[in-house]
């Protein structure tokens, strides 16, 4: 969901694309209508890639949930700016009002200048990660425990609980997101969703397996979501057109600020292998790698891309759009119907 100013790419290119509450509950209606089942509320509090002005991540999922009536609402979480309690109690708040259609992503938190102008201390990465894996492990024993008692080095619950619990079974879902070792063993044990930054079908499905070989040891199973940026026009070629001109229009100096930013926080792990380490000048303008997922020309073809990641593990596909007015309804009309309906699935074979 486009809550920050600027849309999801790094570029002076005009967009079709506003992130005002009342456009967002707009666009959550019809991508409802449409067949998409999820959004997301990004959480971001000062500019990082662009957004000048963002929109608190939780509050919209409250509101949103007033707006709408199938759609599932994931709202980022930053586990050093909250404490699991209080996240719990407005969750459950949340999905008792939409009637089970809460939903949290964890953010382990890879932006350092947040931090130090909030006045947070800044753990070291995997601390982060542990951080968070004690996050989760408050917030299900609140939805599910009466009463809970929890002592851990980062949070303490001495005989809490929540009246009324959440209403989805057993607690809403849980989604993190992360690519270094940390992230995935956190995922193996303790998410339900694990997103991945855009990448190729392979490193796709060797990222997958790796999990789900951690989360089986654990005896648990993990569902896995792919950030993809969708370029959809009749042809091939005018989408790797539009890709051009996002990428030739985009502002040098907030990639780069950027790149700087995400790169450290990639190299600080152990096996220098977070997030960003390996993305160039071009992917960054995607600030989730979504140009890598490829989704790019007409229809039948980005159907078919899909059913490739759909083969090697992929049960989600997180979509963004140059100009969200025209080209998110454009994608529920006719890539949604080729992913589920058996012709339509014949077609995008």
């Amino acid at each position: 969901m486009p809550l920050g100013s600027g849309g999801f790419v790094i570029s002076n290119l005009p967009q079709r694309t506003d992130w005002s509450l009342d456009y967002n509950a707009r666009l959550a209606q019809q991508a409802e209508e449409l067949g998409f089942e999820y959004g997301l509320a990004p959480a971001r509090f000062i500019a990082s890639h662009g957004w000048e002005l963002q929109q608190e991540a939780i509050t919209c999922t409250a509101i949103l949930a007033a707006q709408t009536k199938k759609l599932k609402l994931i709202s980022a979480i930053h586990t050093g700016f909250w404490h699991p309690a209080m996240v719990a109690k407005m969750g459950a708040t949340i999905d008792v009002y939409s009637k089970g259609r809460f939903a949290i992503n964890i953010l382990s938190g890879w932006f350092r200048d947040e931090f130090r102008i909030f006045g947070e201390p800044w753990l070291e990465h995997d601390e982060r990660y542990r951080r968070s894996e004690e996050f989760i492990q408050v917030l299900k024993g609140l939805w599910t425990q009466d009463p809970f008692t929890f002592s851990g080095d980062f949070y303490r619950i001495n005989g809490g609980w929540l009246r009324p619990p959440p209403v989805s079974a057993p607690y809403p879902e849980i989604f993190q997101g992360g690519n270094s070792k940390a992230a995935r063993r956190m995922a193996a044990h303790h998410s339900d969703w694990y997103f991945l930054n855009g990448n190729s079908v392979e490193n796709v499905q060797a990222q997958i397996e790796e999990v789900r070989a951690l989360a089986a040891k654990a005896g648990r199973t993990v569902k896995f979501g792919l950030n993809g940026f969708v370029i959809q026009r009749d042809k091939e070629k005018e989408a790797l057109e539009q890709l051009e001109a996002i990428v030739a229009h985009a502002d040098p100096e907030i990639v780069k600020a950027f790149g700087d930013q995400v790169k450290e926080a990639g190299t600080s792990t152990r096996d220098r292998i977070g997030m960003w380490v390996d993305s160039d000048y071009a992917n960054l303008v995607q600030p989730n790698d979504g140009f890598k997922t490829r989704l790019f020309g007409p229809p039948e073809q980005i159907a078919r891309r899909i059913r490739e990641y759909e083969a090697v593990g992929v049960d989600m596909i997180l979509t963004a759009f140059l100009h969200f007015t025209d080209e998110l309804p454009a994608f529920g009309r006719d890539v949604i119907p080729l992913l589920s309906d058996p012709i339509g699935a014949e077609k995008a074979a």
